[in-house]
């Protein structure tokens, strides 16, 4: 029995959806139902109620829940212990590919982290727009904002980018920032260098694409142009907040993006990758509490 499997039978419990508990995990729910009916077959119990409104456990599934939630809490801990005993044991370099501002502005001021946890890993930390390929060993580890194709990667879902049209105060300055239509203005969005992304894909539908004035593959420049009174940059919340910038009000709001986590399925276990793993979830983490 997968102490995996009764940890999701908790969390159905405590969500109250297979949708909900898929979404929390990055799975999807065909997966999560999957999972939960071969756990139901190994234990002979029918655990789940399925209703047209909905999945609810049973009384059999409830009892189950109780017993394997302390069962649960204990393999969590000695998960933790395992993944600090391997860290502390992780060694060597690990190169990790990522945009110029996730690594400036989210991985190096979190790298004392690193070091506390794993004094022998080392980084090498690549500030790139471009794909670059895992399986030609161009980086061990990539951050990218759209998620790749490919049977040799294990992508994961570790953080959500909220986004949002900002401009100087400069730039703003004695114009009603409610009225202003984007079609008339300099829009100033990423180019295509990370691939599909929510940001080009919401002014192509929302029939921008002739307002655009600069692409670029680096964030920074977005912001250094906004800043500058350039135009209206598409841009991520928290940095565009920190550089200063205003946000404009949209009719029509853009969706978050996620940040993808790429490892190759040949590395993934070693614990250098592991402690790196946990290292930038921990970056992530902190940064959804700023």
């Amino acid at each position: 029995m997968d102490s995996e499997d009764l940890k999701l039978l908790l969390m159905l419990d405590e969500r109250g959806s297979l949708s909900a508990v898929a979404k929390q995990l990055d799975l999807a729910v065909s997966t999560v139902a999957r999972r939960l009916e071969g756990l139901e077959a190994t234990l002979g119990l029918r655990l789940l109620d399925r209703r047209a409104n909905g999945v609810r456990l049973t009384s059999e599934g409830s009892r189950i829940a109780t017993l394997a939630a302390p069962l649960v809490d204990q393999a969590a801990r000695i998960g933790r212990a395992a993944s600090a005993l391997g860290a502390a044991n992780a060694a060597g370099n690990v190169t990790i590919s990522a945009t110029d501002l996730i690594v400036t502005d989210v991985l190096a001021p979190a790298l004392p982290q690193l070091w506390q946890a794993a004094p022998g890993l080392s980084v090498t930390l690549r500030a790139q727009g471009e794909v670059v390929s895992l399986a030609a060993r161009e980086a061990d580890i990539a951050l990218r904002m759209s998620r790749p194709e490919g049977a040799s990667l294990i992508a994961r879902r570790i953080y959500e980018i909220e986004l949002g049209c900002f401009a100087s105060a400069d730039y703003l300055a004695g114009r009603d920032a409610a009225a202003i239509s984007l079609r008339d203005e300099r829009l100033l969005i990423y180019d295509d260098s990370y691939g599909r992304i929510v940001e080009t894909d919401w002014v192509a539908k929302a029939g921008l694409d002739g307002a655009v004035a600069l692409r670029t593959g680096s964030t920074r420049a977005l912001l250094t142009a906004a800043a500058a009174g350039g135009g209206i940059a598409l841009l991520p919340v928290t940095f565009a907040r920190d550089a200063g910038l205003v946000r404009l009000p949209l009719p029509i709001q853009i969706p978050p993006r996620p940040v993808w986590l790429l490892t190759h399925r040949d590395v993934r276990r070693l614990p250098a990758i592991r402690a790196a793993h946990r290292w930038i979830a921990g970056a992530f983490a902190r940064l959804a509490h700023t």
